[in-house]
């Protein structure tokens, strides 16, 4: 895209902000605005070691990326396995945090290939999750059937002074039909292991309730990344805010923002998973907040600056498109590029696509 702008309007200062809104990726984004990766070997969704990276950032700030060590991408298609699948990987990272004397540690939750609740994360920090014969559970959510009692004080003991949050745009609670459930089958869960990840995690609800006084069932956002987001906040005390405004803010999107004339922005298709609040919608809100000198205010006492979006397609209809608050929106299959050719060439074709856009080549 700045290449494409740039052989449009060699005149133009172009300036590139790499985001994320917490999933894949985040670690990478923020790295590139500064700070500095450090990488560990721990336990892998289904055991296997892997070697996953967290950022120290100035002010004594860490970023875990649950991805890194629990991810859906780390697991091949054929060995998903939800039910065995651990977040105890993304402990062993916190604690790697902890040990870097990190005193505000921000969790991105998201991309998982778990449905266990951050039970495995709570217990490579010391928590004690145990059955009725006061032993440790097994890892992954089949474990959480037979939780009987949960004793978190030793990890409660370590982060004394700690600030924990979750980051999340997952606004869906950890049980019910619109909970973690939604997106167990993506991570291969069958129709009966759904119905044990169901039951699994709502004895989790209810332990939880019981041992810690909690109610964690429909906490907005408990359901992001297999319950991850009830584990952070039940288990480890941790708040959980939304993702991308917090990556937004170590980035400095804002101040960034205020520079600028244009933004252009993209993602794979914008659709209707757009408008619920991926990276576009937020970036344009973000837009329309800032102020331009000079020019006359809009509603919210802000004139903001146009954004325009490009993307491999495009779904939405311009109702929509208005909606979002976006000026103007191109994509690649638009030009009779079939689908796999636009992703094999994106980056050509959209270095293209920006260029004929600046130039006033197409509508």
């Amino acid at each position: 895209m700045a290449r494409g702008a740039r052989s449009a309007r060699p005149d133009a200062r172009v300036t590139c902000l790499p985001l994320a809104d917490g999933g894949e990726g985040t670690l990478d984004a923020l790295a590139d605005a500064g700070g500095r990766l450090s990488a560990r070997w721990v336990r892998g969704p289904l055991g296997d070691p892997v070697r996953a990276r967290f950022l120290l950032l100035p002010r004594r700030t860490a970023v875990v990326e649950m991805a890194q060590a629990a991810g859906l991408l780390l697991v091949p298609p054929a060995r998903r396995d939800p039910v065995r699948a651990t977040t105890f990987g993304v402990g062993e990272l916190f604690a790697a945090a902890l040990a870097a004397r990190a005193r505000r540690i921000v969790v991105t939750v998201g991309g998982s290939a778990t449905v266990d609740a951050g039970s495995g994360m709570a217990a490579a920090l010391g928590a004690k999750l145990l059955d009725a014969d006061g032993k440790p559970i097994e890892p992954g959510g089949l474990g959480l059937l037979r939780l009987a009692r949960i004793d978190v004080s030793p990890v409660r003991r370590r982060l004394r002074g700690v600030t924990v949050l979750g980051a999340t745009d997952v606004r869906s609670p950890l049980l019910g039909p619109r909970g973690a459930r939604l997106y167990t089958a993506q991570k291969g869960a069958t129709p009966s292991q759904m119905r044990l990840l169901d039951r699994a995690l709502a004895n989790f609800a209810r332990v939880v309730r019981r041992d810690l006084g909690l109610d964690v069932a429909r906490l907005p956002g408990g359901g992001a990344a297999g319950g991850l987001g009830a584990g952070l906040v039940a288990l480890l005390g941790a708040k959980l805010v939304p993702g991308a405004d917090t990556i937004f803010e170590l980035l400095g999107l804002d101040a960034a923002l205020r520079h600028a004339d244009l933004v252009l922005t993209g993602e794979g298709s914008l659709d209707a998973q757009t408008a619920q609040g991926k990276l576009v919608a937020r970036v344009a809100a973000h837009a329309r907040r800032v102020r331009v000198p000079g020019s006359a205010k809009g509603a919210a006492g802000c004139s903001g600056i146009p954004v325009w979006a490009f993307a491999g397609r495009v779904m939405l209809p311009p109702r929509a498109v208005s909606a979002l608050g976006l000026s103007g929106v191109w994509g690649l299959t638009e030009r009779g590029i079939s689908k796999r050719v636009s992703v094999r060439n994106a980056a050509v074709l959209l270095e293209e696509r920006v260029g004929e856009v600046l130039r006033g080549t197409v509508p």
